[in-house]
């Protein structure tokens, strides 16, 4: 459903895109019923976007582009940047960095990092937070944190390190089926060659330090070689680039690296729980 606050929000992009939509559609005499059945689309949703009270859709932004675009290419080069406009505030910063990162090091504590989430853990995970979103509100936020996947492929490469902790795998999301789906993801992104993923046993604290049990953390390096910390707590956002505090934040990684499984020991441990799950 299109909601009037999203009119008050909506982004610089939304608001241009909207903008050249509706130009574009009069200068083709068209209704919005019109345009909305050449898109594939209600006029009602082609209203709700010329007016901003529902962002254009991904795929709506496709069809614009192939019965509006006119071979310029405007439609699709606004997918970018309609999907940032469409992330919570607070992550808006980091998210180009993170587009553009040489590396990045995560540590997660209580859910699987959202760069590894798969649609329906992400889905339910952001269905059953608080406060309660709309279903609109829901399906933007999966499909603008299934896009940050392009940094998988992206070229040039992207090296990418994620600790999670042993509790994670354990915690159940939404169904039975959604975490082994999840735990099948995981592995798959385990074997990838720009990838290395580590779990955190639960017992780590029984023998030896516990150094990650100050929360989740990221790490990231940019290309001009910079090394920056983003931390997120409870709907907040940090971002810090001070050389002494990121020495010492990567000084903790590396401490809870060395209390982890090693790659190996780790993908057995979720193909294991991946099983479990059957």
């Amino acid at each position: 459903m299109a909601r009037a606050e999203n009119k008050e929000t909506a982004g610089p992009t939304t608001r241009l895109v909207a903008d050249i939509a509706r130009l574009m559609r009069i200068r083709k005499g068209w209704t919005q019923e019109q345009l909305g059945k050449q898109l594939g689309f209600s006029g009602a949703a082609v209203s709700a976007m010329e007016t901003c009270a529902q962002p254009a859709s991904d795929d709506m932004l496709v069809a614009l582009e192939r019965v509006l675009g006119e071979g310029m290419g405007i439609f699709e080069q606004a997918r970018r940047y309609v999907r940032l406009d469409k992330y919570p505030k607070q992550f808006k910063d980091y998210v180009l960095l993170e587009q553009i990162a040489l590396s990045l090091r995560l540590y997660a504590t209580l859910v699987v990092d959202g760069l590894f989430q798969t649609e329906d853990y992400a889905r339910a995970l952001i269905r059953g937070g608080y406060p309660p979103l709309s279903e609109e509100r829901v399906e933007e936020l999966v499909e603008a944190r299934m896009a940050r996947k392009a940094i998988f492929d992206r070229e040039p490469v992207a090296l990418i390190e994620v600790i999670l902790e042993e509790g994670i795998l354990h915690r159940p999301i939404g169904s039975r089926q959604i975490m082994r789906d999840q735990m099948r993801y995981l592995a798959e992104c385990a074997r990838r060659r720009n990838v290395t993923l580590q779990i955190l046993p639960q017992d780590c604290g029984l023998s030896r330090e516990h150094a990650g049990d100050r929360g989740d953390l990221t790490l990231l390096e940019t290309p001009d070689h910079n090394h920056l910390v983003y931390l997120e707590p409870q709907d907040e956002s940090l971002l810090i680039k001070d050389p002494a505090k990121v020495s010492t934040y990567a000084q903790r990684y590396a401490k809870i690296r060395a209390q982890a499984l090693g790659p190996r020991e780790s993908l057995g441990l979720i193909e294991q729980l991946a099983g479990e799950q059957q």
